[in-house]
């Protein structure tokens, strides 16, 4: 198989991809290597262009530990944090305490009372919410698309720590969160009859039905994972080859000067 046989490899594009990095890989260290080797001899060249690579890996992992960019681990999600409870069972849950309120979540007091935000419907978080509450409830079997409507998403907790002078212009050093929850709010919709040839009608809430809740729990996931070993362990190897080549220079040197004192001896 020819190289331009290899080169023509198109209907698995992610082989091509492979031969692409691989080519791309060995030009771009291969390149370096064969510079360093001409001038310094094949076994230091190599010792130096390792060093390089290990060091430039380590500030690339900076980069995306400090900017949560690159490659990325798993992104922050929210996750189901108890059952799906029915009107008074927050109360035996302990979402809202049994003095609140006996007649049920009617309102919003009760819960703003518990120390919930509602969220604005506007706020990315509102969307975020409602889109996994509705995978959670269908996949319970709850409802099924079309039958609920959100009514409100409540947010608990999620506090950066520790602020500076606390103040949360100055949240750049707070790396710690406590446990974010969220509360979303839905309630079954009124069946309506669909016209042919007008658009679905709004979904209205059927007052007769039972507002039901999902309690979920913040993930904070581990998008800057991926860049905190890259830098950690870039950083490992980049000192351990510095160390390498210290001692090799020390040894080159008692060399030279020991050669050199024979030299002179001998004269």
């Amino acid at each position: 198989m020819t190289f331009a046989t290899i080169l023509a490899i198109t209907w698995q594009p992610e082989i091509r991809g492979v031969i692409v990095v691989l080519i791309g890989f060995v030009v771009l260290c291969g390149s370096v290597y064969l510079l360093l080797g001409t001038n310094l001899g094949a076994r230091l060249g190599f010792l130096i262009a390792v060093t390089a690579l290990a060091g430039w890996l380590a500030i690339m992992g900076l980069a995306w530990w400090i900017y949560a960019i690159g490659l990325k681990g798993p992104a922050p999600s929210w996750k189901n944090a108890g059952e799906i409870s029915i009107d008074g069972n927050l109360h035996e849950s302990g979402v809202i305490k049994k003095d609140v309120g006996t007649d049920g979540v009617k309102n919003t007091t009760e819960l703003l009372a518990e120390g919930w935000r509602q969220t604005d419907t506007s706020a990315s978080n509102y969307g975020q919410a409602s889109s996994a509450a509705s995978a959670i409830l269908e996949s319970a079997k709850v409802f099924t698309t079309g039958q609920y409507v959100v009514l409100n998403v409540y947010e608990k907790g999620g506090a950066k720590y520790p602020l500076i002078f606390g103040k949360k212009q100055l949240d750049f050093v707070a790396f710690f969160h406590s446990d974010h929850y969220s509360l979303v709010e839905v309630q079954g919709v009124l069946s309506q009859i669909a016209e042919p040839g007008r658009a679905p009608a709004k979904a209205i809430p059927d007052p007769n039905q039972p507002k039901r809740y999902v309690i979920m729990k913040r993930d904070p996931g581990g998008i800057r994972e991926n860049g905190r070993s890259l830098t950690i362990g870039g950083t490992i190897i980049f000192l351990m080859l510095c160390i390498m080549l210290h001692r090799r220079d020390r040894v080159f040197t008692e060399h030279v000067h020991g050669e050199l004192e024979k030299a002179t001896a001998g004269v």
